[in-house]
């Protein structure tokens, strides 16, 4: 690459995030196709997230962050209406890793006790996975909920041990 060119390398700060040029891809949302649209509600509203019930007429609920859609749950029907050759894969392994994030390690190992406690498979205990403080949970469909300490600049920082 020269100093010429201009690629997406080139908006990695030092600690690999990335900055947001205009008119780039940004995220958006993940759709999860579940197969019991209300225990996978019961399970996201447990980890804390305020997802409002389905209309009755159409089966899909959404959590927000400040306005803007971040994740769709619904069901294979919706799936197969806009791909007719949609199949739910085999199972054995897991297909998403959705990641949320807490604000201190406190608050992951309240949410491992929360959600192992109503019987929720954890995949791994609470501890420094790579480097963060993070767990990992299953939701009622086998994808893996990984949540991460990644406190806010408002929230207090750790102390020390």
């Amino acid at each position: 690459m020269t100093n010429e060119s201009s690629s997406a390398a080139e908006v990695v700060s030092e600690t690999g995030e990335h900055d947001t040029p205009r008119d780039s891809v940004r995220f958006a949302m993940v759709v999860l196709y579940v197969r019991d649209l209300h225990r996978s509600i019961d399970f996201y509203r447990l980890l804390g997230l305020p997802i409002a019930d389905p209309h009755p007429d159409r089966p899909v609920a959404a959590w927000k962050e400040n306005g803007t859609v971040r994740m769709i749950i619904t069901t294979a029907p919706v799936a197969q209406h806009f791909d007719p050759d949609w199949v739910r894969p085999a199972a054995g392994g897991y297909q998403q890793v959705v990641e949320f994030f807490v604000d201190s390690d406190e608050a992951v190992d309240a949410a491992w006790k929360r959600l192992t406690s109503a019987g929720h498979k954890g995949t791994r205990a609470p501890g420094h996975l790579l480097e963060p403080y993070a767990t990992m949970i299953e939701d009622p469909d086998g994808n893996v909920v990984l949540i991460t300490s990644e406190p806010t600049d408002s929230a207090p920082a750790p102390t020390p041990a």
